[in-house]
């Protein structure tokens, strides 16, 4: 998406590319030449990076820059680290690099030093729940609302884990029960009754309410996620 914006013929004043000139729609379907994506974890070295050098100084070759984007930065080695420097501190006018990773901590402070930082944060359960809403009314799906919650907050804040656990269900009304069942979420109730054993300090109580819910299969660090989830509730 930021390349796109970066490439674009016909970019709006807000930033945002237009999607209807041709570098757009080459973009769209991956078929832009200028838009270069480097995994890091399998081209980490100091060779795969000379050779990434040499090859920023050509010209693009349709649209007005070229991007490269590293994802997994973080894997480079040392030595790679220190060969990109040089392309960051000077690079040709038209090549920009897109650096991308879940790691920050590892990138070194003179490459941070020479970018611009952006942090992605997790998304909403709310706005995750309306894209899904939107993709089962597009689809003619059938979907519970709190079915659509419980999937989105299965995602934890990321968009694409919560549409590819919709696409799993796609082919079946999708109610709290189902989604429950094949996801191992724990029901309310049981929720409840460890809340209400905590209460009264009742510890055998609070023991069997684990047990049971470990014989009959269900995993327990989805039951302390939902049951945190309810204390934050409560709280």
């Amino acid at each position: 998406l930021i390349a796109k914006a970066i490439q674009c013929e016909n970019r709006q004043e807000s930033g945002q590319a237009c999607d209807t000139c041709s570098i757009c729609l080459q973009n769209s379907k991956n078929e832009l030449v200028d838009l270069i994506e480097i995994d890091a974890a399998s081209n980490r070295g100091i060779d795969e990076i000379r050779d990434l050098r040499e090859k920023i100084r050509f010209a693009p070759s349709y649209a007005s820059s070229k991007v490269y984007i590293i994802d997994e930065v973080h894997m480079l080695t040392k030595e790679a680290f220190n060969a990109l420097l040089k392309s960051l501190e000077e690079p040709p006018s038209h090549v920009y690099f897109i650096l991308a990773t879940t790691e920050i901590h590892k990138i070194p402070e003179t490459i941070l030093s020479r970018c611009q930082r952006y942090d992605f944060r997790r998304i909403s359960v709310q706005d995750i729940v309306d894209r899904l809403k939107h993709i089962v009314e597009k689809e003619g799906m059938k979907a519970e609302v709190v079915a659509l919650e419980l999937i989105a907050k299965h995602a934890d804040g990321g968009m694409r884990d919560a549409i590819t656990l919709l696409e799993q269900f796609s082919n079946q009304e999708m109610t709290e029960e189902l989604i429950r069942e094949r996801l191992g979420l724990v029901s309310h109730q049981a929720c409840d009754q460890l809340y209400g054993a905590l209460g009264s300090a009742d510890t055998q109580k609070g023991l069997t309410v684990i047990e049971e819910l470990h014989n009959d299969g269900y995993n327990l660090s989805q039951f302390t996620i939902s049951f945190l989830g309810l204390l934050r509730v409560k709280l």
